[in-house]
């Protein structure tokens, strides 16, 4: 298994986007079945954004100070992402809002996951090199043990993102 952090990151975007293949593929009266994806999705969703967030974008915003307006960016796509998350998180399948939520959620994510993996890591993988990015996929491995799998609240996210910007 490769420790290269952007492998691993688009690893995960496979898998993420195979949930949202599934969920689209549900199709309508599907609602424990778009329940159970839900979940899943939510689980990915916040695995992956705790480790580019202590991990990833911490690092590069370190080593690569002229990369900082695309982390900023990152980090308020997670934000918006992960209000949806939390409210998605609260609603039950039959709820009359439960798939525009989920799908509002999907759009935001795959155009977050085309950016990086189109324009981001790129330019991450040019500043930093492969031994770099090898040491901080080494860190987004250990980060993913202790990763949490059910979203904060959103007050609790705020100070997260707080702490890390400043």
């Amino acid at each position: 298994m490769s420790t290269d952090a952007i492998v691993l990151l688009k690893n995960d975007h496979k898998q993420i986007r195979k949930l949202f293949r599934d969920f689209r593929g549900a199709g309508s009266g599907a609602e424990v079945e778009k329940g159970r994806i839900v979940n899943k999705i939510i689980e990915a969703l916040t695995v992956h954004t705790y480790i580019e967030n202590e991990g990833m974008y911490p690092k590069v915003r370190e080593l690569a100070p002229d990369l900082e307006d695309d982390i900023l960016e990152s980090y308020e796509e997670h934000h918006v992402a992960d209000v949806l998350v939390v409210e998605l998180a609260a609603m039950t399948p039959d709820d009359e809002r439960f798939d525009a939520k989920a799908t509002v959620l999907i759009e935001n994510v795959e155009h977050h996951m085309e950016e990086e993996e189109q324009q981001w890591f790129p330019k991450v993988r040019e500043e930093l090199g492969r031994k770099k990015l090898q040491e901080i996929g080494e860190r987004l491995i250990e980060l993913r043990e202790k990763a949490p799998t059910t979203p904060a609240q959103p007050s609790a996210l705020k100070k997260t993102v707080d702490a890390v910007l400043k």
